[in-house]
């Protein structure tokens, strides 16, 4: 559930009217409902109530400070994957004990930032990866916290740009080479090996593939036992899906249930590191139409937002649901909503079945909470928006619109040189 909803033929975010959120801070516009994020938040954290776990958010999906410092404040870690990540789950007053740092290009500055930070854990994506913390641990008098990200070639049964648990995938190390990786591991003196992790892919409807990967993981941790090397954690990654459309993914209840049920009895502390469950219907994009256009064969609705706005329509063609801030009962036609970039790619979405709009008018992109802004560009020059937070019957900015200015900043200071 989220708390957008229509009431008159207008559309509000928990207890604000979005017009009026628009008269305030333009089109294109990202606005967040803190109700949701915290719903959201709390359905999935207290899906595993029966076992240790730690809820690590996805700062990829959403990295707005405010939004981190609001989920840190309902008991959220943080799963990174750059320097950047860092920085921001910092400045969002995230505990480090409960950060934990994925990627596979992972930098050196990077890595000694996370060990300065005294962050939870690495999870390590490739051997050369793991000397390289070592090296990096051992000059700074410090002992890395790491596991393993196990790639167990299971099928996530996704979007293929977003799957990451298939043999032929950049992602982890091969699960035939998870035991040779870990007593390489632990002959380190810079080096404590304490979890597994696995991260299969994004936008998952089924449990299924998770109960796949963890039964490998446990038949992978019973042999590091009898090795003598103890692992503390489970890190089972992110993944759950979300209703874009007609998709049905389970209830994060039921699937806390399957996994609590499937590692009772295990001394383990699950990691989890959902983001689009938690945020990807926390916030909607506004845009208005700039233009309305005809053709022999298709009706264009132009709008303020474009690909460098929402990339995710013309990346992934995937579908957002698109509704009028303002219903006014006009007849339904078929549109493509186009934005305004020098691009034949730059669509939000195609043969899309609205009610009658005009220019001027407002639309509001739905599910544009996780990989919405983050993805955004200033490509074509063009501004990025203005993110705004909803709390109850008030609203305030969480980032400013970007300015002409702040196009140039970056170059400004450099002189011509001819």
């Amino acid at each position: 559930m989220h708390y957008f909803t229509e009431k008159d033929g207008n559309l509000y975010a928990e207890e604000v009217l979005v017009e009026d959120i628009v008269k305030e801070y333009g089109t294109p516009l990202y606005i967040y409902s803190s109700r949701t994020l915290k719903r959201h938040f709390n359905a999935f954290d207290s899906a595993f109530y029966n076992i240790p776990h730690i809820t690590c958010f996805s700062v990829k999906c959403n990295s707005n400070i405010h939004v981190l410092n609001l989920l840190k404040n309902e008991g959220a870690g943080a799963d990174i994957v750059s320097g950047g990540e860092l920085y921001r789950a910092l400045r969002a007053e995230i505990d480090p004990q409960k950060i934990v740092f994925s990627g596979v290009g992972k930098q050196e500055h990077e890595i000694r930032e996370a060990l300065q930070a005294n962050i939870l854990m690495f999870n390590v994506e490739s051997m050369e990866e793991l000397q390289k913390i070592n090296e990096i641990a051992l000059s700074m008098g410090k002992i890395a916290n790491i596991s393993f990200r196990i790639n167990p070639d299971v099928d996530p049964k996704t979007h293929p740009y977003i799957s990451t648990g298939l043999k032929e995938n950049k992602f982890g190390i091969n699960i035939n080479d998870a035991i040779y990786a870990y007593k390489s591991a632990k002959e380190l003196k810079g080096i404590n090996p304490v979890g597994i992790d696995c991260h299969i892919g994004s936008q998952l409807t089924e449990i299924d593939p998770f109960l796949d990967a963890l039964d490998k993981l446990k038949v992978l941790y019973a042999e590091l036992k009898e090795l003598g090397i103890h692992i503390k954690y489970l890190d089972l990654g992110g993944g759950l899906g979300i209703q874009y459309k007609e998709e049905e993914p389970p209830h994060p209840k039921e699937f806390g249930e399957a996994l609590s049920k499937a590692l009772m009895g295990y001394p383990l502390t699950l990691i989890l590191e959902p983001g689009r469950v938690i945020a990807g219907n926390a916030g909607v994009l506004i845009t208005r139409v700039i233009y309305t256009k005809e053709t022999s064969n298709k009706n264009f609705l132009i709008v303020d937002a474009g690909m460098n706005d929402l990339i995710r329509p013309s990346l992934y063609n995937s579908y957002h649901r698109i509704a009028p801030v303002k219903n006014m009962g006009r007849e339904i036609k078929k549109y493509d909503v186009v934005g305004p970039i020098c691009e034949s790619g730059d669509f939000l979405a195609k043969d899309r079945e609205l009610p009658e709009s005009r220019s001027g008018e407002l639309l509001c992109v739905f599910s544009a909470g996780a990989y919405g802004f983050v993805m955004s560009s200033q490509y074509n020059s063009r501004p990025r928006a203005a993110e705004v937070m909803v709390t109850g019957d008030e609203f305030y900015l969480i980032r400013e619109r970007e300015s002409y200015r702040d196009l140039v900043y970056l170059e400004d200071s450099i002189p011509f040189r001819n």
